[in-house]
């Protein structure tokens, strides 16, 4: 559990002083003849458990407890972001009898609150002695004692661990409205907000789960992208608008049933704009947080295909309208309608483009998607740089398809902070199914089919309540 932490430390030279309970501790007197020493402990609090409720009471033993709580940013280095928001694990904490004063912590480490507070002391459970927080663990001794402080560790409540609550939590499942507002919330915590397409249940599930543990924190997919082209490909069709919404949002049901992140939904143009407030509508109701549509009109080319097939796009005004009349339709405030730029593809110049994004937003567009066929990249980096010497604050998402060789790092330097993989598990599925087929066909049984497959077990374990 990231949280059962406290620190304890004082303001001065060695003091005595009476505790909550009137035992001595110190050289301190009770609270109201002088000031109690300073316990520090830092808690997300998304979820208040015996075993918080323990550190925090254990604490107040030692002085005034000063709560470092985790805000949404400091925790999605490491865990997944936190159910409720920073306000309202401050408005439950706060409440918490033992707690004197609730701070932010902005980052995963302590040590910039230990030494901004300089506490007597900092609690913490046993359990940081191993796994992520054990090198943390090493700096806040370190810390600590050069502020003149003491660290506590108590024993870790048993049986009650913060991080397992939350997969708990996870596997039963979330609501539309947690869904819905999810990403706003990672886009405003973190500098890249990295999203998988999904095209059925099972994809989903591997990008609900996959994850790993790097020097600089944890790294895992943070939503989903329901793409046209691999629905329309996975059913054999294709990527022209010919699969309509309704045939789209039953496939996307499933998804939805057995994952719990945001969802971003490629609406393709739009369509006209009394269509496109009934599609707003209904992704809002079923918890997408937000619609992807491009500045095309007529039947749909797919982008990729560049200048070799006829791409025309949208006039402004009319797609500005587009915009205007799909946000008064939405009933929520955190539902984004995100503008889909096709100039590039188009074969038209970054100055359109740009004179295009600069419009759309001013019509009311949460966020831009600049697009591009080009591999140099050189084009969506101009783009980008220009585009946030005007908006600084206002979403920018990259699709980086064909310009695959430029990190997220790298493309975050540039502006972007949602990169979108938006085809790579249903293309990495089919090379996988036709040597399936092919070994089979081949050998007249199957055996040799077994190294592109994964086994029955892993399959059934893989999926909530098959094993």
């Amino acid at each position: 559990m990231r949280g059962e932490t406290g620190v304890c430390r004082g303001n001065g030279g060695p003091q005595t002083f009476i505790n909550k309970r009137g035992a001595e501790g110190g050289s301190a007197a009770p609270r109201g003849k002088q000031t109690l020493k300073t316990v520090y402990v830092g808690i997300t609090g998304d979820i208040i458990h015996p075993g918080i409720v323990n550190i925090i009471h254990q604490a107040s033993l030692y002085g005034e407890v000063l709560v470092g709580l985790l805000t949404d940013t400091a925790i999605v280095r490491y865990k997944r972001l936190p159910y409720l928001s920073y306000e309202q694990r401050r408005q439950v904490v706060e409440s918490l009898r033992d707690v004197s004063r609730v701070v932010p912590q902005e980052e995963w480490s302590y040590i910039p609150n230990l030494r901004r507070h300089r506490p007597d002391f900092i609690i913490h459970g046993d359990d940081w002695k191993t796994g992520i927080l054990a090198r943390e663990r090493e700096d806040v001794y370190k810390v600590m004692a050069e502020l003149g402080g003491r660290v506590i560790e108590i024993p870790y409540t048993p049986g009650l661990n913060s991080t397992a609550f939350s997969e708990s939590v996870t596997s039963i499942g979330t609501t539309p409205d947690l869904r819905l507002k999810a990403l706003r919330r990672l886009i405003d915590a973190k500098p890249v907000t990295r999203i998988m397409e999904a095209h059925s249940g099972l994809s989903g599930l591997i990008i609900e789960h996959m994850e790993l543990l790097k020097e600089d924190g944890v790294h895992r997919f943070d939503g989903m992208w329901s793409s046209s082209l691999t629905d329309s490909a996975s059913k054999g069709k294709p990527d022209i608008e010919a699969v309509d919404i309704t045939t789209r949002l039953q496939d996307l049901t499933q998804i939805l049933e057995c994952t719990t992140k945001p969802i971003i939904y490629d609406g393709d143009t739009g369509g006209i704009p009394e269509h496109f407030v009934f599609t707003v509508r209904t992704l809002e109701r079923n918890g997408i947080s937000a619609v992807i549509i491009e500045d095309k009109t007529g039947l749909k080319k797919n982008s990729l295909f560049g200048a070799e097939v006829e791409q025309r796009l949208a006039p402004v005004e009319e797609f500005q309208a587009k915009i205007q009349a799909g946000k008064k339709a939405q009933v929520t405030g955190e539902f984004m309608i995100i503008a889909r730029l096709e100039s590039l593809i188009a074969g038209g110049s970054v100055d359109e483009a740009l004179a295009r994004a600069l419009a759309y937003v001013e019509a009311g567009a949460d966020g831009v998607m600049i697009h591009s066929k080009e591999t140099s990249g050189g084009d969506i980096e101009d783009f980008c740089r220009r585009f946030r010497r005007v908006y600084a604050g206002i979403p920018l998402v990259l699709v980086p398809t064909t310009y695959n060789r430029f990190t997220e790092k790298e493309l975050a330097a540039w502006g972007a902070n949602v990169i979108i993989y938006a085809n790579h598990m249903l293309r990495s599925s089919y090379p996988a199914m036709v040597k399936t087929a092919q070994a089979i066909l081949e050998h007249e049984r199957s055996l040799e089919a077994d190294q592109f497959c994964m086994s029955i077990r892993d399959i059934l374990e893989l999926i909530p309540g098959g094993k």
